[in-house]
């Protein structure tokens, strides 16, 4: 089957879920592009803090999608929470425009993080309940490699508005606000959920007989989801070390611009390679990758080098993420799906703040360098545990 022929059977609702993430993306990424050099600059953060702000806020967001993963399997709904969840992260926007110090900083990127944990978990359920079978590896990966477009035109924006604005940080937050708006729009007026993908009564769905019904091959793609998050801090490190490198402080965002048109333009091609290949392989492969970006971001800052570290990490990242999400809908029962996300995601959300915090913590005590070593020798050890690991996926 050609790229054409698949794209044009995944069905329009998971293409306007992709949108929709694309313009969230825009307006979420054109703070978070921003957010470290502002701490850092403007309100005087350590690169320590930088860490634990950041892995609070992005395992806040994954701690989140267990409650509204369970909920969405309870009501047997999907969509009603996404659209909160996406009204919720729009509405934080102009806080971070406004905010007079790192405690509103923060306060606002724990509630921005919290609306994409409600989004979350019922997004991807309802992306496996709208899904063929056969496409739902494609299906996966489309979306994902929208919301990355999103994810690498958010930065770019960014850059554009800074060289405009002088560095105005503030007016460009103003900003983000207005794709924030387009995505709430776009999901509820384009996407229709599925009627009949409830096929039982509804009950508290964390009870002993659910959990087992999800199985040993579900807890163990849940556990290789956390062990992935511990040997991937959090990206906003990628942005202090081009800081560090002497790159412009308008330009710098163009960091995560590289790594997004990376990841957007891999995601696609690897979700269409899970339809057919072994995804324990995938993995390995992606695990590789991330220890040659971490290698190549140690040896030094030149802006050559840097980009060579973080084209590989976003190469990583489109072999990774969309297989793991697949990987949760292959293995968990239909009616608790939602349920499934949100117990993959808290145990990642938990992973990436230890991640992020021990990050932050090797950077202040012993530099960018060994803070990236660091990060590639548990990848090592990562991928050690992923080869002898008995076979449970395909």
């Amino acid at each position: 089957m050609n790229t054409k022929t698949t794209l044009s059977q995944i069905p329009s609702s998971i293409w306007m879920l992709g949108f929709v993430s694309l313009l969230m993306d825009i307006s979420s990424e054109m703070i978070h592009s921003l957010l470290p050099l502002f701490m850092v600059t403007t309100l005087g953060a350590s690169a320590f803090t930088v860490g634990v702000v950041e892995g609070l806020a992005e395992s806040t967001a994954l701690m989140v999608k267990m409650f509204s993963g369970v909920l969405s399997d309870y009501l047997g709904k999907r969509k009603g929470l996404a659209l909160f969840g996406y009204t919720l992260s729009a509405l934080t926007k102009p806080l971070f425009a406004i905010a007079p110090s790192l405690g509103f900083v923060v306060t606002a990127r724990l509630l921005d993080r919290v609306g994409k944990g409600v989004r979350g978990a019922p997004r991807d359920a309802l992306i496996a309940d709208i899904a063929p079978l056969h496409l739902r590896g494609a299906a996966f990966g489309l979306r994902q490699s929208l919301d990355t477009v999103g994810a690498f035109l958010g930065p770019l924006l960014a850059v554009g508005l800074m060289l405009l604005w002088s560095n105005d940080f503030r007016t460009i937050f103003w900003v983000s606000l207005i794709p924030g708006l387009m995505a709430v729009a776009l999901l509820l007026f384009g996407v229709r959920e599925p009627k009949n993908h409830v096929l039982s009564k509804r009950s508290n769905p964390i009870n002993k007989v659910n959990l087992k019904r999800l199985g040993g091959t579900y807890w163990w793609v849940v556990a290789i989801g956390a062990v992935f998050t511990l040997a991937r801090f959090s990206e906003a490190f990628l942005v202090l070390r081009a800081q560090q490198g002497g790159i412009p402080m308008a330009l710098v965002p163009l960091v995560m611009v590289t790594m997004n048109l990376i990841y957007a333009l891999s995601a696609y091609p690897f979700g269409k390679l899970s339809d057919r290949m072994s995804h324990r392989q995938l993995l390995a492969i992606g695990l590789v990758i991330l220890i040659a970006a971490d290698l190549v971001l140690a040896t030094n800052d030149h802006w050559s080098v840097l980009i060579a570290g973080v084209a590989l990490w976003g190469i990583h990242l489109g072999i990774t993420q969309g297989l793991l999400a697949r990987m949760v809908a292959d293995s968990a029962p239909v009616d608790l799906r939602g349920t499934a996300y949100g117990f993959f995601n808290l145990m990642s959300g938990i992973a990436l703040l230890i991640a992020s915090t021990v990050a932050g913590l090797l950077w202040d005590k012993f530099g960018p360098a060994f803070t990236f070593y660091a990060g590639a020798g548990f990848c090592v050890i990562t991928l050690a545990g992923l080869v002898w690991q008995p076979s449970h996926a395909k």
